[in-house]
């Protein structure tokens, strides 16, 4: 058995990680980046090494450096986690060379399952049906158009390097296609040094299903089970569950199958996911399912498989890296129940999802359900990483209790002052549609805004709030036969508002302010006070850097004439591309964003005065 285990990531999964080694009792080692110098995960491990600059690309991607702290601590192995380096076979290939062991498959398998167009043609091979599409060579832009036309729009195209929601773009007409593949290149280039892409027919309703497997190196490969990923977000997955909504026996079974067959094509060792998408316009069935990709690593949404199956699937990677066989046989994993898990992510629902950076002064996710998070109370949000902050997982006897437990968990999350999506969550888990188990990948798209948590607290929350920041005083306005009440002003997040509310309990003092905690959502309330000054605001027509980022792309000129809903420049933060746009028709008359350059919130990139 390994005895001791070095950590390639950082944040939640590494805290996951540490976890259950330590509990095989595993020394671990932690690796950290500047902004990672206090993290969580660097407390929770036996040793931490500092291994470089805040940018991923100058610590935790540089393979070298890991490798240089496995050694320089006597680590006998290397946890990958996921993200980062954990589908890098060159990576794996040079741990091994290092003399390490690797907590993952083997490098040949990693490169079969990585390049989605070779996986494709090897699962055709060993009879896993796939999806529609092109998966060649030719990457000329002008023949992956000629490619996507022939296959009918719409399209999705994809990066052959591909993963976690990087890399994807959905086509619906010809004419958008050059535009968003120039976009998706760029991201795939930048996030997995490979531009190239394949094209794959868009399914209409589909539903995400992906299934857990695992291989040993005796040659046992079992499943267990599938899970549904199918509410996503502009491809990123937002709530897991397993097993799937609306899933028979016999469709179960044929599925699971195939990816068992998919794993046993490249001899799989080690946690790997075969996913799927499935055409549900006529329900889950098995002719109407079809692989997409492996991921050759443990993924985000584990916990829920976890939870079904009563099993620690990082014990299984670690006993199966130490080359024991797998812990369980095929006929002894079986269901137990029904689990849900939601992403918990430091962004702003009601500012576009853009990222939200910034100290967690109170953070308070409670202990009703399972909770895998890498932060704590005053833990600080960069903006140099994925913005998930935690991920919250219920687990009940059926769907609708395991729903309704998650969502009861979220409903009384309080992350503050940094912003989450947690009343976002808590709006979808609470959708009519969801709640039945009629979900595919575009639900939220086409909900839109009834899916947005609500702006302002519930009178009664005010009320009870303003009446606990006065505390025990007289009050005005009595009323016959009722409690005495009164209107006062107050500022919530800044903004003034009226309140009508009681008397605070008795004995209470006055308090400066407090926060509102209600369906997910905080807000602060305080006494009103006087403005000390006007707050600037953005001049009419001035565009301003939403967030801290790198500009990767600008597509207007000085004195250029744009039109409304025009692209001007891209942003990159958090692993994202997020494009601004003219606020209307107008000339550009002043443009201080170029092509590489790093900007701080709130800089002024473009601004655009009215055409006459």
């Amino acid at each position: 058995m390994i005895t001791s285990l070095l950590i390639a990531n950082r944040g939640e999964i590494a805290c996951r990680i540490i976890r259950t080694a330590r509990a095989m009792g595993i020394r671990t080692i932690a690796v950290y980046s500047d902004a990672d110098a206090r993290a969580l995960h660097v407390r929770q491990a036996d040793e931490a090494v500092h291994i470089g600059p805040s940018p991923a690309r100058g610590s935790y991607l540089v393979g070298d450096k890991i490798i240089a702290a496995a050694q320089q601590t006597g680590a006998e192995a290397i946890h990958p986690g996921y993200g980062f380096l954990s589908e890098n076979a060159d990576f794996a290939k040079a741990v091994n060379d290092a003399g390490l062991i690797w907590v993952g498959p083997n490098p040949d398998s990693i490169r079969a399952m990585g390049l989605k167009d070779a996986a494709k043609e090897r699962m055709i091979a060993a009879g896993v049906p796939v999806t529609p599409g092109y998966l060649g060579e030719d990457q000329r832009p002008g023949h992956l158009k000629a490619e996507a036309d022939k296959i009918g729009y719409p399209v999705l195209i994809k990066a052959v390097a591909g993963g976690g929601g990087k890399g994807m773009r959905r086509v619906d007409a010809s004419e958008d296609f050059a535009d968003a593949l120039a976009s998706c290149q760029r991201e795939a280039a930048a996030s997995f040094g490979d531009d190239r892409v394949l094209i794959e027919k868009y399914i209409l309703s589909p539903r995400h299903i992906e299934v857990q497997v695992f291989g040993d190196s005796h040659g046992n490969v079992v499943h267990l089970f599938e899970r549904d990923c199918s509410l996503q977000r502009r491809h990123q997955k937002v709530i897991e569950e397993a097993p799937a909504p609306g899933m028979d026996e016999d469709t179960r079974a044929a599925i699971c199958a195939a990816a068992v067959r998919a794993a046993k094509a490249v001899d799989y060792v080690g946690a790997g996911t075969i996913e799927f998408i499935a055409d549900a316009s006529e329900g889950l069935r098995a002719d109407r399912i079809w692989f997409m990709e492996m991921n050759t690593r443990l993924q985000v949404e584990h916990p829920v498989t976890e939870e079904i199956t009563g099993q620690d699937l990082v014990e299984w990677q670690l006993r199966v890296a130490s080359g024991e066989p797998l812990p369980a046989a095929q006929d002894e994993l079986e269901i137990n129940g029904w689990a849900m898990e939601a992403r918990l992510y430091a962004e702003d629902p009601a500012k576009g999802f853009l990222p939200s950076i910034g100290r967690l002064e109170a953070f308070d996710l409670g202990e009703n359900a399972r909770v895998d998070t890498g932060v704590e109370q005053g833990a600080d949000i960069s903006p140099f990483y994925d913005p998930m902050i935690a991920k919250v997982i219920a687990w009940g006897e059926n769907r609708e209790e395991a729903r309704e437990l998650l969502a009861d968990a979220l409903s009384d999350a309080i992350v503050w002052p940094v912003r989450s999506n947690a009343g976002f969550l808590v709006e979808a888990l609470e959708h009519e549609a969801f709640a039945e188990g009629d979900v595919d990948t575009g639900l939220i798209a086409r909900e839109g805004d009834a899916l947005m948590p609500p702006a302002l607290p519930s009178d009664e929350a005010l009320a009870d709030a303003a009446a606990a920041l006065i505390g025990e005083v007289p009050m005005a306005g009595f009323r016959l036969n009722a409690q005495p009440r009164r209107t006062d002003t107050f500022l919530l997040d800044g903004a003034t508002v009226a309140i009508e509310h009681g008397a605070g309990e008795a004995g209470s003092e006055p308090v400066d302010s407090l926060l509102i905690a209600e369906g997910g959502q905080v807000w602060q309330l305080s006494r009103w006070r006087a403005a000390g000054g006007a707050a600037g605001a953005s001049a009419d027509g001035a565009i301003l850097a939403p967030m801290p980022g790198r500009v990767i792309a600008v597509d207007v000129a000085a004195d250029a004439a744009v039109t409304k809903g025009q692209k001007l420049l891209t942003l990159e933060a958090m692993k994202m591309e997020h494009g601004l746009t003219a606020p209307f028709d107008g000339i550009v008359v002043e443009l201080n964003a170029t092509v590489g350059s790093q900007v701080q919130v709130d800089a002024l990139l473009v601004r655009i005065e009215k055409a006459e």
